[in-house]
């Protein structure tokens, strides 16, 4: 018999779209390879909601550690290239079995591989919350999943727990359930004798004294670290949380009071600009003095050569860039519309005077407003 539903849980059993993110520690069996076993109870507890209409967008790690065992390596492989090797392999594995699991609730699957590059350039990321949407609307259960064939470096989210809580702004979801192998967050490590769960989290004054450490296994990278940073960016941008343990997806799903619920801290935002803060490491860094500081910043105006002191890092146009202070502070990221190389002989002059001499290509904003979001100090 489950447990009776609490009153705070009532916005998990009204949403009617949710995202659940599931790790490779609650897929795979400790020394890698997938446990069908455990694919098959996430989507028995999938299929509860997918039967009462609620549309499910799964995000879904396990692709590296799934063909671990069948290339033969004994452990998470640390170069780029055997992760990508890896991943290659155990991802149509780990498709092929969502595919058989689903087909027990009469349900397609879609498989919607993504990069950090994918969704902050403005026709790519409209293209993937196209189709996204268009799946949903086909009664597809997309499966989600960083594109860790093709990912390098720099265009890595570095998470699945992050690409969740962005791809839950992306579709508009109205609830975000992370699973792991810990039953919720709790003021200490959950091993330790008087560690408590801590069932509601409505702000970071909830977090003082909170101990957390990353929990990764060997498997996977996701820790409790990187759970709470999540939540962190699906809250501030008015999305609810359930973090638990995938053994209680279908009660957390359900409405009972497992885990621990997240509430909203923020209301809902541009979505490109969310994931250009989120999802994406600067390449170089433009050093802004404070009057441009000011129009940047305060005014929210786009960026002018005029106001750029010096240029560091290697980057071309369409790159995100960071907007830095007289004192080295990051205080906007930015889409730049210029080359590294090209930047330095523009610095400190008007657009009107670099028209004249240059041309009209270069009568124009270093960062436009509409590329630009401001980060928190």
């Amino acid at each position: 018999m489950s447990s009776p539903v609490a009153p705070q849980r009532a916005v998990v059993r009204s949403a009617a779209r949710v995202v659940v993110k599931v790790g490779s520690s609650s897929l795979t069996n400790p020394g890698g390879g997938l446990d069908p076993e455990r694919v098959d109870a996430l989507v028995d507890a999938l299929g509860g909601r997918l039967a009462a209409k609620v549309e499910i967008v799964l995000v879904s790690s396990g692709a590296i550690a799934t063909g671990i065992g069948p290339l033969g390596i004994r452990r998470r492989p640390r170069d780029l290239a055997t992760q990508q090797a890896a991943a290659s392999v155990g991802q149509g594995i780990l498709l092929a079995h969502y595919t058989g699991a689903f087909a027990r609730y009469d349900r397609t699957v879609g498989q919607v591989l993504l990069t950090a590059e994918d969704v902050t350039r403005r026709a790519h990321y409209r293209n993937a919350q196209r189709t996204l949407y268009r799946l949903l609307e086909l009664g597809v259960v997309p499966i989600v999943n960083e594109n860790d064939t093709v990912a390098t470096d720099e265009i890595r989210f570095g998470d699945n727990d992050r690409l969740a809580a962005l791809v839950a702004h992306l579709v508009h979801a109205d609830l975000l359930v992370l699973l792991s192998d810990v039953d919720g967050l709790y003021d200490g490590p959950p091993s330790r004798t008087g560690s408590q769960l801590i069932a509601e989290v409505r702000g970071q004054a909830d977090l003082q004294g909170v101990t957390v450490r990353g929990t990764g296994s060997g498997v996977g990278l996701g820790g409790m670290v990187t759970k709470v940073e999540a939540a962190r960016i699906a809250t501030s941008a008015g999305v609810p949380v359930v973090l638990t343990s995938a053994a209680n997806a279908a009660a957390a799903l359900a409405g009972d009071p497992v885990g621990t619920l997240f509430h909203p801290t923020g209301e809902r935002r541009g979505t490109r600009m969310l994931w250009l803060a989120h999802a994406t490491d600067a390449r170089g860094r433009l050093h802004l003095d404070p009057g441009a500081v000011e129009a940047v910043v305060r005014r929210r105006l786009s960026l002018l050569p005029a106001g750029i002191t010096a240029v560091d890092g290697s980057f071309v146009a369409g790159d995100p860039v960071d907007l830095v202070d007289e004192k080295g502070h990051a205080v906007a990221r930015g889409l730049v519309n210029f080359d590294a190389t090209e930047l330095p002989d523009l610095l400190g002059r008007s657009t009107r005077d670099l028209a004249k001499e240059l041309g009209p290509a270069y009568e124009r904003e270093v960062v436009h407003r509409d590329d630009l979001v401001i980060l928190r100090r």
